[in-house]
């Protein structure tokens, strides 16, 4: 059986000041996490008026993707309108019987793929008898194409240093940092450095570190580190001058490239003196739709390829 509809599984965002609360009580479900907590993290919101990027890059790489492929494409996200299940009901009402997901995530990890398909699962229960078949594909960090247009990126942030300083210019990449219990269930580290080190060699620019932004939880549970803050810090202090970060670990713009890095991270450089750039995350760059046409006719092509082991990524364990 061959598929008949495209589903696009994201993590959604609030988009207005009132969605921010509501969008961080479904983030947090389930999760021992101090109200004050999430009203810090609400505050990064409202700096923004409450609207996260992540819906609309959404809509901006389904619109670039109905122009690729024939198949009807649907959204659904994990804490936000349009929710995950509101959608596989709505392709059930619509007749479709088998469809393939894909995750706006590259990387594995349990948070990025494993409870994506997790996601996926509990939707088609709440769908009943008619939900369609949904099989998601794996993490596609090692796309050749994954790599380019995050190459792309890098190259027209390096251009905007000047050209007399852009060898000595340090490029930093930097992915969502996570528990180590975590990183030691899957290949998400592992993964982000070879992408790095390929990015790296695209753009002949060898002087890089991949760091971490964007760690919550108690202090007492270990992230991986170092953190970006931590990490500037230091090259102030080893005389860089100028610094070029490339949200390596996201495809698209989340609220935490935005706050953690154009806000956080831009605003310690000019305390630093140091000449801040950001490079643009990957988002619809033709390099990125190429790629995941190119999956999902390999799929359309070829349903019995693997996807995902049933045993990848698992969850952590409870206080390990």
């Amino acid at each position: 059986m061959q598929y008949d509809a495209i589903l696009i599984v994201s993590f959604g965002g609030p988009e207005r000041t009132e969605d921010v609360i509501p969008f961080l009580e479904n983030v947090l479900r389930g999760r021992n996490v101090p109200r004050e907590r999430m009203l810090e993290v609400a505050a990064h919101y409202y700096h923004f008026d409450g609207r996260s990027p992540i819906n609309q890059q959404c809509r901006d790489l389904i619109a670039a993707l109905r122009e690729r492929v024939s198949l009807p494409v649907y959204w659904g996200n994990r804490n936000w309108h349009p929710m995950l299940a509101d959608t596989v009901r709505q392709m059930a009402a619509d007749g479709v019987r088998r469809a393939v997901a894909v995750a706006t995530s590259a990387y594995s990890s349990y948070s990025g793929c494993r409870q994506y398909i997790e996601n996926i699962q509990a939707a088609r229960a709440s769908a009943g008898r008619a939900a369609p078949v949904i099989d998601k594909l794996p993490p596609f960090w090692a796309h050749p194409g994954f790599a380019a247009a995050n190459a792309d990126r890098v190259s027209a942030a390096l251009a905007l240093v000047p050209e007399e300083r852009r060898r000595a210019a340090r490029l930093v990449y930097t992915a969502h940092s996570i528990p180590l219990s975590m990183a030691g269930t899957c290949r998400y580290e592992e993964q982000l450095v070879a992408v790095a080190r390929k990015v790296g060699e695209l753009t002949a620019h060898d002087e890089w570190d991949l760091v971490w932004q964007s760690r919550s939880g108690p202090p007492t549970q270990p992230w991986l580190e170092p953190d970006i803050l931590v990490h500037l810090r230091a090259l102030a202090e080893d005389g860089v001058r100028d610094v070029v970060v490339s949200p390596l670990g996201f495809l698209s713009d989340h609220m935490e490239v935005m706050y953690d890095l154009d806000f956080e991270a831009a605003a310690l450089c000019r305390d630093l003196g140091i000449n801040f750039v950001r490079a643009q995350t990957p988002g619809t760059h033709p390099a990125v739709i190429d790629m995941l046409a190119e999956l999902i006719e390999q799929r359309q092509s070829a349903p019995d390829l693997p996807l995902c082991a049933p045993d990848c990524c698992p969850a952590a364990r409870r206080g390990a």
